[in-house]
């Protein structure tokens, strides 16, 4: 996050100092500080096609599979794992009751299994953890 913020910050004093030059070229009607700008704009054009390739591989990174070893190393059940796929879908538990063919307080017990696995206190926070473990997918 930091490195984020350095490179932004960089960049922002680097526009800024593209503005002054670009006011000194005018004032002083020089063609050479526009040859300097020229290449600073190029050089934000670089920077700025870097960054996006960077970002579209770090999307491609993210993949679909799911690391079955991790489910079993935590040790949910089929049915368990089911469950949370259907509260990551954004089920209630009623929802996935009917969707699964039991019962609701079954589900609850499934539920407060995963929690206790994944040690979260609340869904969402047992679908973040899931997510960051890649044993469900995004």
């Amino acid at each position: 996050m930091r490195k984020t913020i350095f490179i932004f910050a960089a960049l922002v004093i680097a526009l800024l100092s593209l503005f002054q030059l670009s006011k000194y070229s005018v004032l002083t009607g020089s063609t050479k500080i526009e040859i300097v700008i020229a290449c600073i704009a190029l050089l934000f054009f670089v920077i700025g096609v870097i960054i996006n390739k960077r970002v579209l591989h770090r999307q491609k990174e993210t993949s679909t599979v799911i690391d079955q070893q991790k489910i079993e190393e935590l040790g949910l059940s089929k049915r368990e794992y089911e469950v949370l796929c259907e509260i990551a879908s954004g089920l209630s538990n009623k929802e996935i009751a009917q969707k699964l063919f039991v019962s609701e307080s079954t589900i609850k017990t499934h539920v407060s299994n995963i929690l206790v696995k994944l040690d979260a206190k609340r869904r969402t926070q047992a679908i973040q953890i899931a997510k960051e473990l890649r044993i469900i997918i995004q």
